[in-house]
């Protein structure tokens, strides 16, 4: 199973995927092309550098439910990767700022579940397991089986989304 680390009290985000936890190869690259950037767009590159892709918060759409548009290094149409629900979304949000429970709102066993979307059609998923200590995800392509869309790229995404919303 990869394992990842993100470099912590960076203006920069950077994130780092290996093949286990001795860290001892890399698989991965997830890094901002700007500081402080609601619409920052992160390159993902594979350990040589060659580019794996984009990720780039859509931030308009953000404002009710995560949003996110994934870019194939090869050009090809971009994927979405959207919240799933509206109403759980909006909950979410609103959880943070109640008083108390705020600071807690990511121990709530709060669906966090998206799709991902080619066109208008579903081609994959990401959900969050509840009732866990740590945050474990399912993740499912079988919506995908031409493989449009490199699955370094969705596992950048996955892991990204958690990182940097920082959950």
């Amino acid at each position: 199973m990869p394992s990842w680390k993100q470099a912590r009290f960076k203006f920069k985000e950077d994130i780092r995927f290996f093949t286990d936890d001795s860290k001892a190869e890399e698989l991965l690259r997830i890094k901002a092309r700007q500081r402080f950037d609601p619409r920052a767009r992160y390159d993902v590159t594979a350990p040589d550098g060659t580019k794996v892709g984009e990720i780039q918060k859509v931030f308009g759409a953000s404002l009710v439910r995560s949003t996110y548009e994934i870019y194939p290094a090869n050009g090809g149409d971009p994927v979405i990767a959207r919240e799933r629900s509206i109403p759980i979304a909006l909950f979410r949000r609103l959880a943070g700022f109640i008083p108390y429970i705020g600071n807690f709102a990511d121990w709530l066993p709060i669906p966090y579940h998206f799709d991902f979307l080619s066109g208008d059609k579903v081609i994959g998923s990401h959900e969050r397991k509840r009732w866990s200590l740590r945050d474990r995800y399912t993740i499912d392509m079988t919506g995908d089986p031409e493989h449009t869309i490199d699955r370094r790229l969705i596992l950048a995404i996955a892991v990204g989304m958690d990182a940097l919303q920082a959950r």
